[in-house]
């Protein structure tokens, strides 16, 4: 039963020209011919290259992040609740019945998404190893293919197809990059993950089985023009993030200036009326369209999509940045969880108000439903000197008298300026 599948699978009618065989790629007269079998080391390889990433992240992307002045940040973290955990793991929802009230489990789960959330260190690391990459990857795939004819010419691609030798240039440049992808879907689930999370699983499928397949069906001197077209602006995305991250805005935004030309450029005009068009045309000129013809420009066809689609979610980013809005989509700024009570404290600068009140609604006195700090602690647990706290009106009970009004004001006066020496409390501004 297997070996009927293996010899239906490799069945040459499948993957080659009519009137071919396998048996005229085998290596004769000093002349050797990609095989199915070359691709195994790509494995182990692919082992190898997230044994060096590990490395490359550890001496090399760390110091740097140092040196750019990016850090790990302190991240408030949830405390133990089997209930709400087991919740958060099942059904990312909060539960109606956990023991606590609204607000309590509005915070847990909100510390514990943080929990989950990159640091900017990570994805400082992440960026910084596929730049190193994509860069070499694009100069040493400009090096195999800038003196070859039909980097020149297209149809010079399919001339004595598929009768065409390989050169050592030619095999490692596909071995590497082959392994490349397979390590990038090996990690996929511990790399950050992004909004584009699925169709960055069907563009590293789509590579495997596009590189692959050029490969056995020699298709390589195609497959090595598709490669460098791909390298040559992935770099420079990768380079952009980096600046981000290190809140280098403005060389942020001009690489990705940059970036985005490079990448219309490549994907949207030199791929499907350059590359795809010597791919889908040429070829019939030689041969009858067969299996491997459709599957290769079907998988290219998946690709072209994909890139539309990033192309749309580039020229929107673009748009916000000629807009004069912020070019954060490159990378999600790493806002979330830095205070878990964002949306109901402000925390200003003395500077910025004139007026500081002097009576008003104050926190209700409770205790923390955690083994932690008060309730009004942990609201003010990120601290700087010479704060004022702003709380919006909305968040505090009304005390029932004024006598209870201003008892209840002057301890949480007490509170705030032993906890944190905020020297004036705010109330009302902001909600």
């Amino acid at each position: 039963m297997l070996q009927t599948l293996y010899d239906y699978f490799w069945w040459e009618r499948l993957w080659l020209p009519v009137n071919l065989t396998w048996a005229d790629l085998e290596d004769r007269d000093g002349r050797v011919y990609a095989k199915a079998s070359d691709l195994y080391i790509t494995l182990p390889l692919a082992l190898l290259f997230l044994i060096i990433r590990y490395f490359f992240e550890l001496y090399v992307a760390t110091p740097l992040a140092a040196l750019l002045n990016i850090k790990e940040k302190t991240r408030l973290r949830a405390p133990p609740n089997a209930t709400l955990e087991h919740f958060y793991l099942t059904n990312g929802k909060q539960p109606k019945q956990s023991g606590l009230s609204g607000r309590q489990v509005e915070r847990w789960f909100r510390r514990r998404r943080n929990q989950d959330r990159p640091s900017l260190l990570k994805k400082f690391r992440e960026a910084s190893w596929r730049f190193t990459f994509y860069l070499i990857a694009f100069i040493a795939g400009m090096a195999v293919i800038v003196d070859k004819p039909w980097f020149y010419d297209m149809k010079k691609v399919w001339e004595g197809y598929p009768i065409q030798s390989t050169i050592p240039s030619q095999y490692w440049y596909y071995m590497i990059e082959l392994s490349f992808y397979w390590s990038l879907l090996f990690s996929i689930a511990s790399d950050v993950k992004r909004k584009d999370f699925k169709e960055q699983i069907i563009h590293h499928v789509a590579t495997i089985i596009l590189i692959s397949f050029s490969w056995f069906a020699n298709y390589i001197r195609a497959g090595t023009l598709i490669m460098a077209l791909h390298d040559s602006s992935d770099y420079l995305l990768e380079s952009a993030k980096m600046f981000n991250y290190a809140g280098w805005k403005n060389t942020c935004n001009n690489i990705f200036i940059v970036f985005a030309i490079v990448f219309i450029i490549t994907r949207l005009v030199i791929l499907p009326f350059w590359i795809l068009h010597c791919t889908l045309v040429y070829p019939l000129e030689l041969y009858p369209a067969f299996f491997g013809y459709y599957f290769f420009n079907c998988m290219m066809g998946v690709l072209q999509l994909l890139h539309i689609f990033w192309a749309y979610l580039i020229l929107r980013m673009a748009h916000k940045f000629i807009t004069g809005k912020e070019l954060g989509g490159i990378a999600r700024p790493e806002t979330s969880g830095q205070c878990s009570t964002n949306r109901k404290t402000q925390f200003l600068r003395k500077r910025q108000f004139k007026k500081v009140w002097e009576e008003g609604c104050p926190l209700k006195k409770t205790s923390s439903a955690f083994n932690g700090p008060t309730a009004t602690e942990q609201l003010l647990a990120f601290h700087t000197a010479h704060l004022v706290v702003v709380v919006p009106s909305k968040f505090c009970p009304s005390p029932d008298s004024s006598e209870e009004k201003e008892k209840d004001g002057v301890w949480q006066r007490q509170q705030i300026t032993q906890a944190l020496g905020v020297t004036e409390y705010v109330d009302g501004l902001g909600s």
